[in-house]
């Protein structure tokens, strides 16, 4: 995303802090374990509540207090924990950045690389450049790269006219570890009132600013006796399909709410429903969208609303359900293997792309496999349902059919030494005194939680480092010669 408040203008809106336990190291993990504790993020967390406009003093230890969570049973591997959605778009702060004394904003001036003294123990200047060819340069104090979990390994690479290997990448760790959520559907779960039962669990809990939606996770403990990583569990009801008047009136609904609803569940639900192995009910299209039409719809088949409502105050299910399809997301195992690295193809700017080598391990498909198998026979046992597993988790030899959550995290891992990390636990780059990384890119691990708050927590973390040490930085030489404009 080009732009200002950049993938916070297509985020899914979720918020979770992360718990001490998905933080720490774990003797089962290799290379696990951030190199800060829980603590030092404390404070920032009700910062980054804050910015995300959430209401302040509701956050725990790796969720939000909420009074109707659902409980488990005292032996159960699985937890409830909760998470926030907030609608916020960072370039809502535009003014506020306008009117910031000391504070200027350079749109369309995307970073083209850094410029290193010779000793690359620093950085001078950045060269920026727009998509029609202009080019300039900025020289500062102290640089803080802030791309995302993809760009920010990308520019350090791109940034090779000193340090060939580019900046931080003296142990070739800079694009490796990169880690995302793998997610897949578990199986199915029956009962004979399926909706009713895993309507506490669903994400539909809460119309509020900044509604709360329920995860079920693995318990710390079940993770330690079953050396397991972090995993979650989403069940999404599957409905028949619902009567015309309710389905008219469910699409001009969405037809007329501006802003669209901020569930990063609700946002991938449809990808997650392709992986179904069977064939979900074929869902009505009413009026292609039109208003018009919707509303007339919906006055011709009023009594199926009306239905519809007399059921919600009953506190049942609007449409009933025959099912509920399990969907896990899981933490990956820190895998150097796993890699962005510079492609020979070139985008607008002239640069370099970058080629993605996603890879799970073997410790990750075995984790998949094992974590999936315990979640669906746990819930199944607290909802009195019957668990199908999926074809992959009743065959062994079957591949695992994962998909991406686009929480791109660790290619500039956090670590105490440069031998093991691109970052030292300040956030800065190891060697290089005034250049500092912000994002998800700096994750040693990603537990299940979504990483968006914990970027701008660490990032307000980076911002008092910087108040402290800038009173004392000087400005470095080191200016780069002008690129050519690309053909």
């Amino acid at each position: 995303m080009r732009a200002l408040g950049g993938a916070t203008q297509i985020w899914g809106g979720g918020c979770i802090p992360l718990a001490a336990s998905e933080m720490a190291a774990r003797d089962w993990v290799p290379g696990g374990g951030w190199p800060i504790g829980r603590e030092e993020l404390s404070p920032y967390y009700e910062h980054a509540n804050r910015l995300c406009a959430i209401e302040p003093g509701a956050i725990e230890d790796g969720a939000y207090r909420f009074d109707g969570a659902p409980s488990m049973p005292p032996a159960s591997p699985l937890q409830p924990r909760t998470s926030r959605s907030s609608s916020i778009d960072f370039s809502t702060y535009r003014e506020q950045l306008h009117k910031a004394a000391g504070v200027t904003a350079l749109l369309h001036a995307n970073l083209l690389r850094l410029q290193a003294t010779p000793q690359a123990n620093a950085v001078g200047s950045a060269l920026i450049g727009s998509t029609d060819g202009r080019r300039g340069v900025v020289r500062a104090r102290c640089f803080v790269l802030a791309a995302g979990g993809l760009e920010n390994a990308r520019l350090l690479l791109l940034s090779d006219d000193v340090a060939r290997n580019g900046l931080g990448n003296d142990h070739g760790l800079v694009g490796r570890f990169f880690m995302d959520h793998p997610r897949c559907r578990l199986g199915t779960l029956r009962h004979p009132d399926i909706a009713r039962a895993v309507h506490r669990y669903e994400r539909a809990q809460g119309r509020a600013a900044t509604p709360a939606f329920h995860h079920l996770c693995l318990t710390e403990d079940a993770q330690r006796a079953h050396r397991l990583l972090h995993a979650r569990v989403r069940p999404f009801s599957i409905e028949r399909d619902p009567p015309e008047g309710l389905a008219a009136m469910r699409a001009l609904r969405a037809a007329l709410r501006r802003p669209p609803e901020r569930d990063e569940a609700a946002q991938v639900e449809a990808r997650l429903l392709d992986a179904l192995e069977h064939d979900v009910p074929q869902r009505q299209t009413i009026g292609e969208g039109r208003p018009g039409p919707l509303a007339l719809r919906s006055v011709r088949h009023a009594d199926d609303i009306v239905r519809a409502a007399l059921r919600k105050l009953a506190r049942r299910p609007v449409v009933d359900a025959d099912r509920a399809e399990l969907v896990g997301y899981f933490e990956q195992a820190p895998n150097r293997d796993s890699r962005v690295a510079l492609a020979d193809s070139r985008d607008a700017l002239g640069l370099r792309r970058i080629r993605v080598d996603w890879r799970m391990s073997a410790q990750d498909e075995e984790n998949i496999r094992r974590a999936s198998r315990l979640i669906g026979d746990a819930l199944a046992a607290d909802l009195g349902a019957r668990f199908e597993p999926a074809g992959w988790l009743a065959d062994p030899a079957a591949p695992l059919p994962l998909h991406d959550t686009a929480h791109h995290m660790g290619t500039t891992r956090m670590s105490d030494s440069p031998a093991t990390g691109v970052v030292d636990p300040q956030c800065r780059v190891h060697g290089i005194d005034n250049l500092y990384v912000a994002g998800s890119s700096v994750f040693p691990t990603g537990g299940w939680s979504f990483p968006t708050l914990t970027i701008i927590a660490l990032a307000l973390r980076i911002g008092d480092e910087l108040l402290r040490r800038l009173p004392d930085m000087p400005m470095v030489d080191a200016i780069p010669a002008p690129e050519p404009v690309p053909a």
